[in-house]
């Protein structure tokens, strides 16, 4: 078994259903959720002109190898609702892998770890609620320095 971050985002429909409903198809399909942050909502960043987003991190316990990881984090996705028709457009449910141990993957379908987390803070405040003291494989730096140091100003605020 091998301990995965992934961070879920939504701001299509019911965005806490969404993320919700993304933990139990993870639960069912990758492994078991181990732990769960916070609720954060966050302006969209990329593209800013769409709804604001919800994000959460989790911590899951997989036997899944990385790319068949990714394969059920993608059919997850597309079984959402989700379509890829424009870059870091709405979308009902993204699942990204941030970190698989401490595992460095640099394929054409994936990077690992994710290769602009460390500046995004949407990212790093719920990351860093259930992992703060995890160390980038890559930057040798805590979740928490990762945060600390993050160029990223946009507000990640706890949603109730």
């Amino acid at each position: 078994m091998e301990g995965v971050y992934i961070l879920l985002g939504s701001n299509e429909g019911d965005r806490a259903e969404c993320l919700q409903q993304a933990i139990r198809q993870i639960e069912k399909h990758c492994g078991p959720v181990m732990h769960v942050s916070a609720l954060y909502e966050t302006a969209a960043w990329g593209l800013e002109d769409q709804p604001d987003f919800l994000n959460q991190a989790i911590y899951i316990q997989t036997e899944l190898a990385p790319e068949a990881l990714l394969h059920e984090t993608r059919a997850i996705e597309k079984a959402m609702g989700r379509q890829r028709t424009v870059k870091w457009g709405q979308r009902t449910i993204d699942i990204d892998i941030i970190f698989y141990g401490n595992t460095i993957v640099r394929t054409e379908n994936l990077d690992i770890p994710h290769p602009m987390m460390h500046l995004r803070r949407f990212v790093l405040v719920p990351l860093n609620e259930i992992a703060p003291a995890f160390v980038h494989p890559v930057l040798h730096k805590t979740v928490q320095e990762l945060l600390d140091e993050c160029p990223d100003h946009l507000v990640v605020k706890r949603f109730s």
